[in-house]
């Protein structure tokens, strides 16, 4: 079961209509300030549409990501517009971003920086790495072996940067989205756990359909601008951003939801064919998604079905299956839909 037809299927328990907070459905946030934020949402997620074809659900969960203050790891073959992603995010809300190539012979120091002796002055100054940027893109990041995937174990986690002993805060907004090719296994390293831990979404990039291919074939072939090359227009500012990012904590969610969301991480730690389960990390950003989620949908509070379809994307890379569980063929989603069948929701 993929991360569409769980959305297919709603929940029949509590309903956009249903939320409960004291017998009555309630917002903090005002009727206008919703449907101005799911306009601005909606805007920003066309704009990136137009370069990225076909691929509407990765889009909106990067989006999604990126409102909550986390990180996505991207997964897919080669040619699928993993690296245009991030470039038509940035150039969308108006962010600097960078693009560093993981390599096996990439430094940590590479990635965030360092001092260097200045020979006019004999004192030594602070080059700042990549990493200084609002989106940073790691491109192939399972290519760099582990000191220098472990250099942004900080970055992810503290949005901020320590070098000789000096600790800089990154400017916000700030988004780490890496990516990976899931075939090509030589000459590439396996994410350490702590690092897989701090990306908020796993996200997975397929083929886009048949008619949406037609389409990318013809605008990267009719002229000689293409797809890749196509200026695109900010539609948003950075200010902008920043205020939808505040007001994803006034999105309303029930403590019966929150249990929900958290019975359903908790699940992962003693299901039979899971040997590692979701960590803490995993609750938190299962319910900040769904909260994103209900605001992408105009909604000022969060139902069971946001939770179910942020549940793959934020628990996808979290969870070890058994051996037996991989010997017999099963996925990992095929796993967390099995805990989702399984769980009740909450009722009014």
């Amino acid at each position: 079961m993929n991360d569409a037809e769980l959305e297919s299927n709603p929940s029949p328990d509590i309903t956009a209509e249903e939320t409960i907070v004291g017998g009555q459905t309630e917002s903090l946030i005002d009727q206008q300030t919703l449907n101005q934020a799911y306009g601005q949402i909606d805007a920003l997620k066309n704009n990136v549409q137009r370069l990225l074809i076909g691929q509407n659900d990765v889009v909106e969960q990067v989006i999604i990501a990126f409102l909550a203050g986390g990180h996505v790891l991207l997964e897919g073959v080669p040619g699928l517009g993993k690296t245009l992603l991030i470039r038509a995010l940035a150039k969308s809300i108006d962010l600097d971003y960078k693009r560093v190539q993981f390599t096996p012979d990439l430094m940590p120091a590479d990635v965030t920086g360092h001092s260097m002796l200045d020979m006019a002055t004999g004192k030594f100054a602070l080059r700042k790495g990549p990493a200084f940027t609002h989106l940073l893109l790691a491109d192939e990041i399972n290519r760099a072996p582990a000191k220098t995937q472990a250099a942004l174990l900080e970055v992810m986690q503290e949005y901020q940067i320590t070098i000789d002993g000096q600790s800089m805060p990154l400017e916000t907004p700030f988004m780490v989205l890496a990516t990976q090719n899931p075939i090509d296994n030589e000459g590439t390293y396996p994410l350490p756990e702590a690092e897989l831990d701090r990306f908020m979404l796993k996200v997975l990039v397929s083929y886009p359909e048949h008619q949406d291919e037609i389409t990318l074939t013809k605008l990267n072939t009719e002229n000689q601008t293409g797809v890749v090359n196509a200026s695109i227009q900010s539609v948003l500012s950075k200010e902008d951003a920043l205020g939808l990012k505040a007001l994803v904590s006034r999105v309303l969610i029930d403590d019966k939801v929150v249990d929900y969301a958290v019975g359903l991480v908790r699940a992962t730690r003693e299901w039979d064919g899971i040997v590692h389960g979701a960590g803490i990390r995993a609750s938190i950003a299962l319910v900040q998604a769904a909260k994103v989620k209900a605001l992408c949908e105009g909604q000022g509070f969060v139902t069971p079905d946001h939770i179910k379809a942020m549940l793959l994307p934020v628990l996808r890379h979290r969870i070890i299956l058994s051996a037996e569980r991989e010997i017999s063929g099963s996925s990992a989603e095929q796993v967390l839909s099995e805990i989702i069948q399984q769980a009740a929701s909450p009722r009014q």
